[in-house]
């Protein structure tokens, strides 16, 4: 995954997360595990980033 694909991917996440949490607040929202799924993923593609940046 290129940088450019990596931060992409991190935008549309974080905008996902953002969301689940506004339907958890509103009662909206059924699979709370999702939430966790998605937070792992920011957390992987985070680290990717990071180890691209320190080669």
């Amino acid at each position: 995954m290129s940088v450019s694909e990596a931060q992409h991917t991190l935008a549309a996440t974080r905008t996902k997360l953002r969301e689940l949490r506004f339907k958890t607040a509103s009662g909206q929202l059924k699979d709370i595990r999702e939430i966790r799924e998605q937070r792992k993923i920011v957390a992987r593609v985070l680290t990717n980033l990071k180890l691209t940046n320190q080669k």
